[in-house]
């Protein structure tokens, strides 16, 4: 097996291998799935917006004056409670900060931290899933399977042509130096 041959081997091995490839195809394939979602959607919420509108606009009439009123009764009820709750987070900030231990925040942050790695661990397991299926699916395709064929194909013809060179170079360097020979006698 030649260098070329073992390299391309290896490297279509590790490719098949390679989780990352499988992550990107699967993450691509989610985003078409969506994006061929997008305009069955637009189209629903172009229908809700049309059969909705006349009825949103007699709301807005009829209800303004209701609005009105109540505006200016909960812009004081809103002004009492702030001032209420200001005086509440006052006094819960204080005890909080007597029952926080600073020591336990370094675990807090671990314990985080790995819930946070596990969720993206799951998450990239399932798009490098989703991905070797479309690699699959690829594979299987009739078209995939041409272009290996022509790629094979190529590769023999150019090989073939190489051999061919590689004869006629060698014939031609035969002639030239018999004839460098017979010129030199």
């Amino acid at each position: 097996m030649t260098l070329a041959a073992r390299l391309r081997d290896n490297l279509r091995d590790n490719l098949r291998d390679n989780k990352a490839l499988y992550t990107v195809a699967g993450a691509g394939d989610l985003a078409v799935e969506k994006l061929r979602e997008v305009p069955e959607q637009v189209s629903r919420l172009r229908e809700n917006v049309t059969r909705y509108q006349d009825e949103v606009r007699e709301n807005v009439t009829r209800y303004q004056g209701e609005v009105r009123q109540n505006l200016t009764k909960l812009q004081g009820d809103f002004r009492e409670n702030v001032l209420r709750l200001q005086e509440e987070v006052r006094g819960n900030v204080t005890r909080l900060q007597e029952r926080i231990e600073v020591r336990d925040l370094p675990g807090a942050a671990r314990a985080y931290m790995a819930h946070f790695s596990s969720r993206t661990a799951e998450v990239l397991d399932e798009l490098a899933e989703r991905g070797r299926k479309v690699v699959a699916r690829i594979e299987q395709q009739d078209s995939t399977r041409e272009l290996q064929a022509a790629a094979k194909t190529t590769r023999r013809r150019a090989r073939s042509t190489v051999t061919e060179a590689k004869k006629t170079a060698r014939a031609a360097s035969r002639a030239t130096g018999g004839a460098s020979k017979k010129v030199g006698d």
